[in-house]
């Protein structure tokens, strides 16, 4: 292990972030030349990105990648804490929407992110991921194995996204939970996943063997530093997710006839239900939703194909649409 402020440039994790930048900036500038509908990827969006790329350089190398594979629980648990609560709806939020647009339209991700929008699924999801990530053998294992620190950092940035999603909303077709529904749902977030912080503070022993010399790095035997992890984190989800659930409601609309962001469609929302509607007509069972006369949607979107329902008649010879009998 050497020295627990040892010197490590982590070139893994810059390259891969590099690469993963070029990738979106290459896309969305392909995307911008050939759609029908190009969407700008604004100033906002762009600083939201470069503040994930920043944080994700906070966690994912030194000290603090260095400290949290080997020397303390308490660096650990930061390090996860700025994934999930930093990276994860910064890169939401800062990802250009044609991307975005793109890389969830196939069926199976539509499929997936549209279940995680519940929030029962979201919290045992959220729940699942970060207590099964904290257990001691994967904590032991990820010491010496950087190809798992990386798959397990990647896992609580899908943490992150699945408990944001919800919340944010920017993924096309998955609307925001309402201000009273998005608190409640945050202060779950804030408890259920965070339970096992009261392991770590009540533990009389310590969980974690890997961090035995956490004295020589920060200066807090074991067994504190294993406390003071389990504060941290309990501590930091409640401010964090209960502040913003607060903000949340304070900006609600006053009135119905109000309309807040949680009520404005874009375009990408509607042809995402209509592809949604699609594939349920071409799934076997499926039935049909849409007669032939619909096959462009509104804005010109992709065709919605079906056979016509029995219930749908042809305008009467003659008359124009909309003046038939079962008008």
């Amino acid at each position: 292990m050497g020295r627990p402020y040892e010197w490590n440039f982590h070139l893994v994790t810059w390259v891969t972030l590099i690469l993963a930048v070029v990738v979106v900036v290459f896309g969305h500038r392909y995307l911008l030349r050939n759609s029908d509908h190009p969407i700008s990827w604004t100033r906002h969006d762009i600083a939201m990105l470069v503040g994930a790329c920043c944080a994700s350089l906070v966690a994912l190398t030194w000290p603090v990648a260095d400290l949290a594979a080997h020397w303390s629980l308490t660096a650990l648990v930061i390090q996860r804490l700025i994934l999930i609560l930093a990276v994860a709806p910064l890169l939401l939020l800062g990802l250009p929407y044609d991307v975005l647009e793109r890389i969830t339209r196939p069926a199976l991700v539509d499929a997936a992110l549209n279940r995680c929008r519940r929030p029962a699924t979201a919290i045992a999801i959220v729940t699942a991921l970060t207590v099964g990530s904290t257990i001691p053998p994967v904590v032991q294992a990820q010491a010496s194995s950087p190809a798992l620190r990386g798959l397990l950092a990647a896992t609580m940035i899908v943490a992150g996204l699945v408990l944001w999603i919800p919340v944010l909303g920017r993924v096309p077709g998955i609307p925001r939970l309402k201000p009273m529904m998005r608190f409640g749902y945050l202060a779950a977030q804030a408890v259920v996943p965070a339970f096992l912080s009261f392991v770590l503070i009540l533990a009389p022993h310590p969980l974690y063997s890997v961090f035995a010399g956490s004295k020589a790095a920060i200066g807090l035997r074991p067994l504190n530093d294993q406390q003071i992890a389990g504060f941290v984190s309990k501590l930091t989800m409640l401010i964090v997710l209960l502040t913003v659930g607060a903000i949340g409601l304070a900006k609600a609309p006053s009135s119905e006839e109000e309309v807040g962001l949680d009520d404005r469609l874009v375009w990408a929302d509607v042809q995402r239900q209509f592809e949604r509607a699609d594939r349920k007509t071409l799934r076997p069972g499926g039935g049909a939703a849409f007669p032939p006369q619909l096959e462009t949607p509104i804005g010109g979107g992709p065709p919605i194909r079906g056979p016509m329902p029995p219930d749908a008649h042809p305008p009467a010879e003659g008359l124009p649409e909309g003046d038939g009998p079962d008008s």
